[in-house]
């Protein structure tokens, strides 16, 4: 049996692109499960979250009960993060944004990934003694995962995708966050604990997506979870060949629905 998800973040409404990455996964698989990724409390909205149950069943989609919401599976991030932690995989950065970009700069060509300058690994340096203290004298701090570590416990690793092996890279991410500074986890970590809990056996996403496999695919691999397979689609792109956001309140379901759009007209717009 095949088991999709579709997993929206209740920080705005949903767009074209959304109703395509809902259709994909909906008549892809056997059982198609909705799931709310609302751990970002500062931008998340109880009101979204009823406009997507809402444009959802407009589309005449359906999906199985009750839908997760992540911010109800922090226990199980925290007993995810306990376990990298008690293998001394994780450390804390104190580093801001701000500092981040100064030691970038400062170090003249840095290493890029695909969203961007590799976090330089300024607090990797840092004792276990210093970074206890910090924490215990109350230092705001992120904690990142030590790629490089990480990849010599699990060894060569890969992903299936479109029928496809592919090799996995996780250093193209660098020591990616695993828990933010104002929340106790991040997306990969949350994603790659709540598609195993779900049992999603197929996980069907943008192509905008793909690179994510590479770093999902090794916490699967540190947290012993099953390995889904994944299938990329290609993004629903504007007149000026962008991709859609939730800033672009134009192209909205929610506005799309109330211009006198039907759900047949909708998938006509996307090409299914």
């Amino acid at each position: 049996m095949i088991v999709t998800r579709f997993a929206p973040s209740p920080t705005g409404l949903l767009h074209l692109g959304h109703a395509l990455a809902a259709i994909i996964a909906h008549e892809s698989g056997d059982d198609f499960l909705l799931r709310i990724e609302d751990i970002d409390k500062g931008r998340s909205r109880d009101k979204f979250i009823e406009a997507i149950f809402f444009d959802l069943k407009w589309l005449g989609l359906s999906w199985d009960e009750p839908t997760l919401r992540q911010s109800t599976r922090m226990g199980a991030y925290a007993e995810a993060l306990a376990n990298l932690k008690a293998r001394g995989l994780v450390y804390p950065c104190f580093c801001t944004r701000a500092e981040i970009a100064q030691e970038i700069a400062r170090a003249g060509e840095a290493q890029h990934g695909p969203e961007g300058p590799l976090y330089p690994g300024t607090c990797k340096s840092l004792s276990v003694e210093e970074g206890l203290r910090r924490i215990a004298a109350g230092e705001n701090h992120a904690l990142r995962l030590d790629v490089s570590k990480a990849t010599k416990q699990t060894g060569p690793l890969t992903f299936r995708e479109h029928g496809h092996i592919h090799p996995v890279d996780p250093l193209r991410f660098g020591d990616i966050v695993i828990a933010r500074k104002d929340m106790p986890t991040s997306y990969h970590l949350a994603v790659v604990v709540d598609d195993a809990y779900q049992q999603v056996s197929l996980v069907t996403r943008g192509e905008d997506l793909l690179s994510a496999a590479h770093i999902q695919r090794l916490l699967q691999a540190l947290l012993k979870l099953p390995e889904p397979v994944y299938a990329h689609h290609p993004l629903v792109l504007d007149d000026q060949g962008r991709k859609f956001s939730k800033r672009d309140g134009a192209v909205t379901l929610q506005s799309l629905r109330e211009a006198g759009l039907t759900p047949a007209d909708i998938r006509a717009r996307i090409g299914i």
